[in-house]
């Protein structure tokens, strides 16, 4: 991968790299929007642990094949959410698809450090030298090329490093960034304003950063 990536890294993305939080939970699941739209009101409505347990576990309003799967992918969506507060999930329980979808893609981007690099260092330069697609390979040189950079990362076998790239290259596609999975085709994607108006209101320039790749 050479030079292509060095470089200063910027914000949020560069304290949770300082502390080795690059995580394999990514690979638990892309944006869920349906899904994160009901975790989001759940955590909207304040619940005891019990009442969020009966919800995931005995009435699982994700409508899960097992109550293991629901706290699985519950504990992930709502770990998300929690690293924003109850007015970005407002706008995932009651936006617009659109305006859901990147109010999820900013969650996701401060949950997850690894997610954060790849927009703001991979599909930035795509994008700043005009390049129309975002082949797989890169994926797996971005991530030899960050454990280069941290000793400390965690080492991860193939079938993990696949199923993280699945998940990112899922979530793009699902914020519009790729326009397919066959070809990988780039497109630039305009972040829903009341989405990057919560963000600017509540300081989190290095998300909005990470957000605005094609500017």
């Amino acid at each position: 991968m050479g030079r292509r990536y060095a470089g200063k890294i910027g914000g949020a993305a560069q304290k949770q790299m300082a502390k080795s939080k690059y995580k394999a939970d990514i690979a638990g699941g892309s944006l869920k929007l349906q899904e994160s739209r009901i975790i989001a009101d759940l955590l909207l409505k304040d619940m005891s642990a019990e009442d969020w347990r009966q919800a995931i576990e005995e009435d699982n309003v994700l409508q899960k094949r097992s109550p293991g799967t629901a706290a699985r992918q519950a504990s992930l969506l709502r770990a998300r959410l929690m690293t924003m507060s109850p007015e970005l999930w407002e706008l995932v329980r009651d936006g617009s698809k659109e305006t859901a979808t990147h109010a999820l893609l900013a969650a996701a981007v401060k949950h997850s450090a690894i997610l954060a690099e790849f927009l703001d260092r991979v599909v930035r330069e795509r994008f700043r030298t005009f390049k129309h697609d975002l082949p797989r390979k890169l994926w797996d040189e971005f991530v030899l090329h960050l454990r280069d950079e941290d000793p400390e990362m965690p080492v991860w076998n193939d079938s993990t490093t696949r199923k993280l790239g699945d998940s990112v290259f899922q979530i793009l596609k699902e914020a519009g960034f790729i326009a397919d999975t066959k070809n990988y085709l780039l497109q630039p994607v305009q972040i829903a304003p009341a989405v990057l108006t919560y963000l600017r209101e509540t300081g989190q320039k290095d998300v909005v950063q990470c957000l605005q790749v094609t500017l």
